[in-house]
């Protein structure tokens, strides 16, 4: 007779979860819904494309979200029931489903948990994401592509909105720069922890034989901010450039020069947007970048100062944050948490989930 028992796992599991319902407000996730859902019903909607399609995503997000929350305490029930048939049948079958259950639960309930450690002003905003190459020369450009993909990656697996917004291809491969914005919920508290230098180690496939090469690339990650957050850049302080956008080697892809830089000359801040058909839309998406990225700034000189004036400076989260080795042996390993794994093909195709959790867990530690 087969004597499966998995109670003691069910049971922490369990606690975990009552935790994360004390500090998630179901019913005011469930007031956004019906207050969203509402705005997605009125009949004139679509008049205003942008305005809907940020209502429909919104209320997706929460909707998911919600979802996830309530549908947890009814697997937990299904799992002990499928377990104790699987005893009853002495089902070996219906015991590896349970086991394959359970797996799942621990994933979805951890996820969950690192999530209501983001409590920051902006953790539920969209990020942005730029990604430039570093020291290294060819090599960075090319580590600075492939950290793009494995973001681009991360975001699919998770079915999050992706949107390359601009990006500056390197003359003989890779990149020089790119942009881009990852709308999902809580998208900027989860992966600002990915901020600062990544360092890659490896057999240059551009150098000399035998050469191991070690090239660097930047990550900023900054919160998309809702539109009624407003910085005021006076015109004075702004140089706008007009150019047509390029892809990989210098190949013309827009037929005219809508693509747009603004510098924010007192800061030396550059953006650059060309995903738009138009140069007043990439204008207006460069300016709101922009105006994110000050608002950040403030925001930092603010904290920066209050804890000079506390006499509290501590240290930052240091410029390398994490080492990709793939020569002489495979190993990624996040410098700040000390979180590895053996296999960089994996990470590199976006398998990025424990490096966040612990980068998160690491972060709240350090603030507590």
């Amino acid at each position: 007779m087969l004597d499966f028992d998995l109670s003691d796992e069910i049971g922490a599991l369990r606690s975990t979860f009552r935790d994360i319902r004390a500090v998630v407000d179901v019913d005011a996730l469930q007031s956004e819904i019906d207050r969203l859902s509402e705005e997605a019903g009125a009949p004139d909607l679509w008049d205003d494309t942008d305005n809907a399609q940020k209502v429909t995503s919104a209320l997706s997000h929460r909707q998911s979200e919600l979802a996830r929350i309530t549908g947890i305490d009814r697997r937990l029930d299904d799992l002990e029931v499928l377990i104790e048939l699987a005893n009853e049948a002495d089902d070996e079958e219906s015991a590896e489903e349970a086991r394959a259950e359970l797996i799942a639960l621990q994933k979805t309930i951890g996820e969950l948990e690192v999530q209501t450690l983001l409590d920051g002003e902006f953790d539920e905003r969209p990020a942005v994401i730029t990604i430039r190459a570093g020291a290294g020369g060819v090599d960075a450009a090319d580590f600075a592509e492939m950290l793009m993909r494995m973001y681009l990656r991360w975001a699919e697996k998770h079915n999050y909105k992706a949107t390359v917004m601009d990006t500056s291809y390197a003359e003989e491969a890779g990149i020089k720069s790119a942009t881009f914005e990852i709308d999902a919920p809580y998208a900027f508290g989860t992966l600002s922890v990915e901020a600062g230098t990544h360092r890659l180690v490896r057999m240059s496939p551009f150098g000399a034989a035998g050469k191991r090469q070690t090239s660097f690339a930047a990550v900023e990650v900054i919160p998309l901010m809702p539109e009624t957050i407003q910085v005021d850049i006076p015109e004075s302080d702004i140089r706008v450039d007009v150019f047509r956008s390029s892809g990989p080697g210098g190949q013309s892809v827009n037929t005219t020069d809508s693509a747009v830089r603004i510098t924010h000359q007192p800061t030396g801040i550059v953006v650059s947007m060309q995903n738009e058909k138009s140069q007043i839309q990439n204008r207006a998406a460069a300016m709101r970048v922009l105006q994110s990225r000050l608002l950040l700034v403030q925001r930092e000189q603010e904290a920066a100062q209050k804890k000079e004036l506390a006499g509290n400076i501590t240290a930052s989260w240091g410029d390398q944050m994490r080492s990709y080795v793939l020569a002489p042996y495979q190993m990624v390993k996040d410098l700040r948490t000390e979180f590895e794994v053996g296999n960089p093909s994996n990470v590199f195709d976006g398998d990025l989930d424990g490096f966040i959790a612990a980068g998160i867990r690491w972060r709240k530690q350090k603030t507590d």
